[in-house]
């Protein structure tokens, strides 16, 4: 598989759903439904799971798939950074503000995420 391809099936992916995370807190938060608490935690849970799972994906695939402990460090890592800065740019969003709290969905969604995929997919498979 040519790198140009592998960027596309496994980077790629990635950066659009990172811009797509961009794009959707660029808006104005929707107003929340008293009968559904704490959505938004939910929410911030599933989408950064989500990503840690592209994250893991991706670096099983990379010259650093032997290396487990450290591509299962990044992939829980780099959600978790992108979570920060997700909530930094939304402090500066009309409407929006940052929450902590959405920033701990995020970081243990990402986790979970990792795991999950580690769990389904294996320790010895590429991706």
């Amino acid at each position: 598989m040519s790198k140009l391809h592998k960027f596309f099936i496994y980077w790629f992916p990635i950066i659009l759903y990172c811009l797509l995370i961009f794009i959707q807190s660029s808006y104005p938060s929707i107003k929340r439904s008293p009968e559904l608490p704490h959505l938004d935690k939910v929410l911030h849970f599933v989408a950064y799971a989500f990503l840690g799972a592209l994250f893991l994906r991706a670096f099983k695939t990379s010259r650093i798939k032997n290396n487990v402990r450290f591509i299962l460090i990044l992939s829980v890592l780099l959600p978790f950074l992108y979570g920060i800065s997700d909530e930094i740019h939304q402090h500066f969003v009309p409407y929006r503000s940052a929450d902590l709290m959405d920033v701990l969905a995020d970081m243990l969604g990402g986790l979970m995420g990792v795991y999950i995929y580690q769990a389904i997919v294996g320790k010895t498979s590429a991706g």
